[in-house]
């Protein structure tokens, strides 16, 4: 490798065994970017140079975190990943958004800004701090970019994704299921469709209050137990939200065809802490295995 095409110091080679280091705990001051590739894949290879150049560019406003799938299969099960690449962003400590695929150099250069990363030069240079973007002023300005750039695609998954956070529920399902197959089964569009089954479960679903009383009174109580655990991780106590899954599929594993299952899948795939998920993936594993 010449100088022209070593690594810049903000890119680095993740490895299980010090992924909590190098990767979570870096991430609660710096944004971590990770690759997940493999040497086969070939629009890994298109995909890679990108990210590395704009890692150096950048200038240690985000660090790229490259991960070989083949080498450290136990990191790309616990991201859950279906195809590569997968890019995801980890920032305090928490996954925050992702991609699959081998997008182009704008796009991914949108995809930071949307996350407030910035090169250097941006950050130092920015005088003021444009205010926090509402969920309304997002869809209107997504639909605004649609209207200008109907054959953007993805335009349209981060329509879905801006309805989702506005509380809309039924037309982000709507955007969602219009997206065209090479999207669907973006890292983003996967975790939204997990946050839609979740949510729409709760429709007409009693208070949280009723539900614990209801399971206080009868721990046998399936239905209730099952909508206290996704009220719970809806509203943000999202261990003792799995807990409740779990807890069914230990006494009652093929209650209603198998859902505590179905549910803690769900629920795996739209939660940012991945040491949680992993507990609870074993956990999961060793009443079904």
């Amino acid at each position: 490798m010449n100088s022209a095409q070593a690594r810049s110091e903000h890119v680095f080679d993740a490895t299980t065994a010090a992924f909590e280091k190098d990767v979570i705990e870096a991430s609660l001051t710096t944004p971590i970017l990770v690759d997940l590739w493999a040497e086969w894949c070939g629009p890994c290879k298109s995909l890679g140079p990108i990210l590395e150049k704009l890692a150096a560019e950048y200038a240690g406003a985000f660090r790229l975190a490259k991960i070989d799938v083949d080498a450290e299969q136990q990191l790309a099960a616990m991201f859950g990943v279906r195809s590569i690449p997968t890019v995801i962003l980890i920032s305090g400590g928490q996954v925050v958004d992702g991609f699959a695929g081998a997008l182009p150099e704008g796009q991914i250069r949108e995809f930071l800004t949307r996350h407030g990363v910035q090169p250097a030069e941006a950050v130092e240079t920015e005088a003021t701090q444009a205010p926090a973007e509402s969920p309304e002023d997002a869809i209107n300005r997504i639909q605004q970019a649609i209207a200008a750039q109907p054959d953007r695609a993805e335009l349209k998954l981060d329509l879905a994704l801006a309805l989702m956070r506005a509380g809309r529920v039924e037309p982000a399902q709507a955007e969602l299921d219009a997206l065209p197959a090479n999207l669907a089964t973006d890292a983003r569009a996967v975790r939204l469709r997990s946050q839609l089954e979740l949510a729409r479960a709760l429709t007409d679903a009693p208070s949280l209050d009723v539900l614990r009383t209801r399971v206080q009174n009868d721990d046998s109580d399936w239905e209730a137990r099952d909508l206290l655990g996704v009220r719970l991780l809806i509203e943000g106590d999202t261990e003792a939200g799995l807990q409740q899954f779990l807890d069914i599929l230990k006494r009652q594993r093929d209650w209603h065809d198998g859902q505590a299952k179905k549910r803690l899948l769900a629920a795996f795939a739209t939660i940012d802490d991945a040491a949680l998920v992993s507990t609870y993936r074993k956990k999961m594993a060793s009443l079904l295995f």
